[in-house]
């Protein structure tokens, strides 16, 4: 097999339901898990004579969003009906927009595990409402929930840039970023508020001759998991259908499958549809939308730092590991509160707040850890970012340990006293007095000879020793030694 070699080709569709309070084109309530059909109305049930009305906020979000996607803003945009029959699609039709989309020819940059970046073309990003919802859990006939029929639905379409299933997730886990930081959806998986939906083909080089597999189309993705499995299973059943086979098996239209999640495995659907199956034609009842200079900036003044931009500005700026900086910049409001406490000004003892990265492990080693076991956000839990720069700058003077420090911020959560007076009401201050500890360090030294001639010899086993010893000290002052002192002490004393 060393004369053959293939190149993964994959493109993706987004699917990203707005965060709007009605839908689409009618008034009717946008509500997670409501009674099933009981918010409908008869525009979104698709009734003779009802007139559609579009929602402004969706159309909004929507810019918002392509502009953070670097994509060029039309004028002039028109709705279209898209033709097709689902039991969820009470009006037979779609509303959507098919040659002149409100945008298109952007970009994305993704972050890659080398460290680089990768920049993705977006082709096009349209709005159009979304379908009902089948249900196949009721014995041995469906259901039908038109709820979601007419959810605001931002579709994003790349160009097919992407060449591994690592780099397709990270543009979701990317995109996911950017639509909750602007705040145009709440991009929750479980609920179904983003999908998407994978082409997948492979260009295969054997012989000198070029080969290039048909493009399957792998639908309604709910989770990044079976984002990354889809693809690749689908990869390598297109490479083992070549290799069994020795030829490309050719076919009229690219074909949609499902994931099989049970089994692990893409399933065939149909072929798929070309634009003139679905019959396009612009819609009668909307009238086109004219974007003007002064609506569109008054939609770029919403604009924010995106996330991987922070992301990249704390590494360079605060000399954070990418790691920490990722998971400080994953929900703007966390991000938000950690910068509000680097800059915090702190009064009494304290002028300025702590080390940055002092406040970032308070924040991800046990603020983000409370927020989660109380399904909150970070600036919910109760303390303020003066408090917690207050508390960086207590661990970062040797004031409390660490440890110290994240019951502390637990205590904060319950009483709106600061962070010291927290700590000398529950005996967390390290003990710093150099004649104390040293009495301690004496008596250690004394009870721990063979430790200390281990120290002493310079051997292999001196720096083990010596760690032993410091252990020891702590421990006898029960958690409340400094160490920094301590190996002051220790370093003095068996030199």
């Amino acid at each position: 097999m060393s004369d053959l070699k293939y190149k993964i080709i994959i493109g993706l569709e987004i699917h990203v339901q707005l965060c709007t309070k009605t839908k689409m084109f009618c008034g009717c309530a946008l509500e997670f898990a409501a009674e099933p059909n009981s918010r409908v109305c008869p525009v979104c049930l698709g009734m003779p004579g009802v007139l559609p009305v579009m929602n402004k906020k969706a159309f909004e979000y929507s810019v918002l969003a392509a502009l953070a996607l670097n994509c060029e803003i039309a004028s002039f945009t028109k709705w279209d009906r898209k033709s097709y029959y689902y039991p969820d699609l009470p009006k037979n039709y779609q509303i959507s927009q098919y040659d002149l989309p409100f945008s298109e020819k952007g970009f994305i940059e993704i972050p890659l595990e080398s460290g680089e970046s990768k920049r993705i073309r977006i082709t096009r990003a349209h709005l159009e409402e979304d379908a009902g919802k089948n249900l196949h859990t009721a014995g041995n006939f469906s259901q039908v929930d038109l709820n979601r029929a007419g959810t605001p639905l931002l579709e994003i379409v790349t160009e097919p840039d992407m060449n591994s299933a690592d780099e397709v997730k990270a543009l979701a886990v990317e995109l996911q970023r950017i639509v909750r930081y602007l705040g145009v959806s709440e991009a929750d998986m479980q609920k179904g508020h983003m999908r998407f939906e994978p082409n997948i083909n492979l260009i295969i080089t054997k012989d000198g001759t070029e080969y290039k597999t048909p493009i399957a189309e792998v639908k309604n993705l709910n989770s990044f998991r079976a984002l990354e499995r889809s693809i690749e299973y689908e990869a390598q059943r297109q490479l083992d259908e070549f290799l069994d086979t020795g030829k490309v098996m050719q076919m009229g239209n690219k074909s949609t499958r499902g994931w099989d999640d049970a089994n692990q495995m893409t399933v065939l659907q149909r072929e798929k549809e070309e634009a003139h199956d679905y019959r396009y034609f612009p819609d009668p009842d909307l009238l086109p939308v004219e974007m003007n200079d002064a609506w569109l900036d008054e939609i770029k003044s919403r604009l924010c730092e995106l996330p991987l931009q922070k992301q990249i500005r704390y590494v360079t700026d605060y000399k954070l590991s990418d790691y920490d900086a990722h998971v400080l910049t994953a929900e703007r409001s966390t991000a938000e509160f950690f910068e509000q406490a680097v800059s915090a000004t702190i009064e009494q003892a304290f002028i300025f707040g702590g080390d940055p990265k002092k406040i970032c492990n308070i924040i991800t080693q046990a603020g983000l850890k409370l927020a989660h076991e109380q399904n909150c956000t970070l600036s919910e839990l109760g303390f303020t970012p003066e408090n917690v720069a207050r508390l960086a700058r207590m661990v970062e003077d040797g004031y409390v340990n660490a440890s110290a420090a994240n019951t502390i911020l637990e205590e904060m959560t319950k009483t709106d006293k600061d962070p010291q007076t927290i700590a000398k009401d529950m005996n967390l201050i390290q003990k710093s007095d150099a004649g104390e500890l040293e009495a301690i360090v004496d008596q250690v030294l004394a009870d721990n000879p063979k430790a200390v001639e281990d120290v002493k010899s310079g051997g292999k086993k001196a720096k083990k020793a010596q760690g032993f010893l410091l252990g020891q000290v702590i421990q006898k002052s029960k958690g409340q030694a400094n160490p920094k002192i301590v190996s002051q002490i220790l370093t003095k004393k068996l030199s």
